[in-house]
């Protein structure tokens, strides 16, 4: 901790992906298709993973064990993010989103108490018990404004689901695989589900291909991509009982508040207890 580059990349990375969570349903509102915004996603992560295939002169593990863990983390966190670009912002906005999809450490803690047989603490089932009673707050309705439907619920349970295992398989990754290397199958991973999304693409409609849609969406997702190998750098200098408070809590609030502000909202009570409850539990979650 001593060497400060820890906050550094940990400050990155919070800011990177706040902003990324309030801008990334931009591109779709401007008719710029949640599954291009994938496919435009999956190329910037080649830029921060030729970025650290450097750092390690190019060596990556290629043994068996290693290319099954990488394209696992890197499948379930594709496929998240497929899940989010392609159902959720459709369907819902990001300030009901992001914060169920930062909730993701409850499964993270669920997976590792029942197959890893660890002991999660106080503070962890706190954090379990008060993301499950936020949920349903932040999926509520009010009968009197004009429907959004659950669509979007059901595509940010899949992220949440996604991403929750993805994170308990980075950890069984960590003693045996560079942080690079992962990287580095992520990218893979995430570029071979690319086609699927092109596939899934509704080609008859108007798609902006210039500034407000292609270009738009690429400098968004870059925040997303970069922000992905900072945190990596940040877990290498840092403690993780700082780094991921910070950026797995200040994140989603950044997220909120920029949403909030950008498209005029102000939530029923019931989202907003929901909210509050969220990120209470962001902090507890990210303290297990």
């Amino acid at each position: 901790m001593k060497n400060k580059l820890w906050l550094v990349y940990a400050l990155i990375t919070t800011l990177f992906w706040g902003v990324w969570g309030a801008l990334t349903e931009v591109s779709e509102k401007g008719g710029f298709p949640g599954t291009l915004i994938y496919i435009v996603w999956a190329f910037t992560m080649i830029i921060p993973a030729l970025i650290g295939l450097k750092i390690i002169h190019w060596k990556v593990e290629k043994d068996f064990k290693s290319i099954l863990l990488g394209c696992t983390i890197g499948l379930l966190g594709a496929g998240g993010q497929l899940a989010l670009f392609t159902g959720a912002i459709v369907n819902g906005p990001a300030y009901l989103i992001f914060p169920i999809i930062s909730l993701s450490p409850v499964i993270t803690i669920l997976l590792s108490v029942f197959i890893l047989k660890e002991k999660a603490s106080r503070v962890g089932w706190a954090g379990i018990i008060l993301a499950v009673s936020a949920i349903p707050l932040l999926s509520y309705q009010d009968p009197d404004t004009p429907s959004i439907g659950y669509l979007w619920l059901v595509f940010a349970l899949v992220v949440f689901i996604a991403w929750g295992m993805q994170a308990f398989f980075m950890k069984l990754a960590n003693n045996t695989m560079k942080a690079e290397s992962i990287f580095f199958y992520m990218t893979i991973t995430g570029l071979l589900l690319s086609p699927i999304a092109w596939l899934m693409t509704d080609h008859s409609q108007a798609i902006d291909w210039g500034t407000r849609g292609v270009t738009t969406a690429f400098g968004i997702q870059l925040l997303n991509s970069i922000g992905a190998l900072t945190i990596v750098y940040a877990f290498r200098y840092g403690k993780a009982i700082v780094v991921s408070p910070l950026t797995n809590a200040v994140a989603p609030i950044i997220t909120i508040l920029l949403s909030l502000l950008i498209y005029a909202v102000i939530p029923h009570p019931f989202v907003l207890i929901g909210m509050v409850l969220a990120v209470i539990s962001i902090f507890l979650l990210a303290k297990e």
